[in-house]
């Protein structure tokens, strides 16, 4: 008999002998352990599953489905298991031997899951580069394996001059349509990358502790990335309220004035602060209508790589955002010296690539901004950061005289 068939189909007799049974064991527990429930082991090939209530009478019956093993329990209303066939059954069960007895399955179900996980060949995770909105390798072949004590972070790609250039091209191509959104619609986006990275927080926490970051500090460092964004797109349709002016002049002009975004920015982002660093610096330039290309951290390269993906799935336009990884002294040069960039934003405590930067900048009058700010403290991001990567317009427009003895200018 198989299923869910209960005492009473198996007959009377049958019934009757199984409950006195029953009767007995239970009345064993209630003066050794003052409960009302029992566990026995399983030595047949049938079972019946017995609950009991408090009062030690029989709530339920049936046969179970297969032979089940269980730990004692004696907590009111657990449900125990005993054997129909086998007359050992009827004296009570050692506690102690039965949890041995569980013990030895379990380690051998933990041995067998060992034994599996150890042949399995895990898939690494490719980090690639984020360049106009794709995941493309670096058109070198070249990577670099950075290590965390002693603990390779995986394989890297090292970004070449063309990778670079391919980069600002993109980010030239998507600036123009990314400045003529309307300021609004900047925030909502920018909210939403807040919104993707708190979905995907515990992913960001755990690859900052595998690049050596300690736990708390981990966790503090996605949290205030999160609320970074959340500032910055809040300030997206504020600040052209709060840097421009309508000036006084002596003729007979309106004359106001009113910020533009730069264009395409290169940034140098920070070393020592892979997420919070690289958000920080990434969300107010592109919060003024701006495109950027970034240039990630040599040797915590891993969160922004993830932070790629993230702006990946948050509609923002691809190109806006484009990521680099590799080795610094390679391509400050050749961003300093591309005439398609309008400015250079330097967040590294690196003197020689600085004076570098400041020096082939001069060809086309880049402007260069020196972050090396503590990212951690709130009083870092302010809206003084979206007006450094602004122009400011100023705009004369006369204003026709009309009297009675004529009209002009």
């Amino acid at each position: 008999m198989r299923g869910q068939e209960t005492l009473a189909q198996r007959g009377p007799a049958r019934t009757v002998g199984v409950f006195e049974s029953l009767k007995r064991k239970v009345q064993g527990l209630e003066t050794r352990a003052q409960r009302a429930v029992s566990v026995f082991r399983i030595q047949g090939s049938k079972s019946f599953k017995i609950t009991f209530d408090n009062a030690g009478k029989v709530q339920a019956a049936k046969v179970a489905k297969r032979r089940q093993h269980v730990a004692p329990d004696f907590s009111p209303g657990y449900q125990g298991i005993i054997n129909t066939k086998s007359r050992r059954d009827d004296r009570s069960q050692n506690p102690e031997e039965t949890q041995a007895n569980n013990d030895k399955i379990m380690a051998k179900k933990s041995k067998d899951e060992t034994k599996s996980d150890s042949n399995r060949v895990p898939v690494n995770k490719t980090y690639k580069l984020y360049i106009g909105g794709a995941f493309p390798r670096t058109e070198s072949g070249r990577y670099y394996s950075p290590e965390v004590g002693g603990v390779s972070l995986g394989s890297i790609c090292l970004s070449s001059r063309k990778d670079l250039r391919n980069a600002i091209v993109a980010a030239r191509s998507a600036q123009a349509s990314w400045a003529g959104r309307t300021a609004y619609n900047r925030s909502q986006i920018l909210y939403r990358i807040a919104e993707m990275l708190e979905g995907r927080s515990a992913q960001f926490v755990a690859e900052l502790k595998t690049q050596g970051l300690g736990g708390s500090k981990a966790k503090q460092e996605v949290a205030s990335s999160i609320d970074r964004l959340i500032y910055y797109a809040g300030w997206c349709d504020k600040y052209q309220q709060i840097f421009s002016s309508v000036n006084p002049v002596a003729s007979s002009h309106f004359n106001f004035s009113v910020l533009e975004p730069m264009g395409v920015v290169f940034l140098v982002a920070s070393e020592e602060s892979p997420l919070l660093g690289l958000i920080s610096a990434i969300a107010p330039i592109i919060a003024g209508g701006n495109s950027v290309v970034a240039l990630a951290s040599e040797s915590k390269p891993l969160s922004a790589i993830t932070l790629a993906e993230v702006l990946h799935t948050s509609d923002l336009p691809g190109g806006v955002v484009n990521l680099l990884t590799g080795n610094a002294d390679e391509l400050v040069e050749h961003a300093a010296k591309h005439l398609d960039l309008n400015a250079v934003a330097f967040d590294r405590d690196n003197s020689a690539q600085l004076e570098l930067i400041a020096r082939e900048s001069a060809a086309n009058v880049k402007r260069v901004r020196k972050l090396c700010l503590d990212w951690s403290d709130s009083e870092s991001a302010n809206p003084y950061l979206i007006h450094d990567y602004c122009e400011v317009k100023t705009t004369w427009h006369p204003i026709e005289k009309i009297s009675a003895s004529g009209s002009g200018y």
